[in-house]
């Protein structure tokens, strides 16, 4: 019976392998965990925060969280050019989840010895 249900079933069609697709990458997980924090942040504190992360890399991951509707681009018209990220309705729906994440790793990543 199992063995019917699982030959049947349809990863891509569960709401898990949704919100997986929203988040994957190594990066998207901490840029939204960083406008959860700070609020509205520019490109270059990010940059700043995530030092690991390359130019192309946080521009892909924010253009992505924006098409996702996890995150609002906001860009005002002057000159220098200023744009500021902030998590949308939906990204902040995704937040609670992401906090139990983070949350479950402190009480059980392993100490530093």
């Amino acid at each position: 019976m199992i063995k019917n249900y699982i030959e049947k079933a349809n990863f891509e069609d569960t709401g898990f392998s949704y919100t997986l697709s929203l988040i994957n990458g190594k990066y998207k997980m901490v840029i939204l965990y960083c406008l959860m924090e700070f609020g509205v942040v520019r490109y270059s504190e990010l940059k700043r925060y995530i030092r690991t992360i390359s130019h192309k890399t946080l521009s892909l991951s924010l253009k992505e969280l924006e098409k996702d509707r996890l995150i609002i681009r906001t860009e005002y018209p002057q000159i220098p050019p200023k744009v500021e990220y902030s998590l949308s309705e939906l990204g902040q729906s995704l937040m609670t989840i992401l906090d139990q994440l983070c949350t479950w790793g402190e009480e059980n990543k392993p100490a530093k010895k």
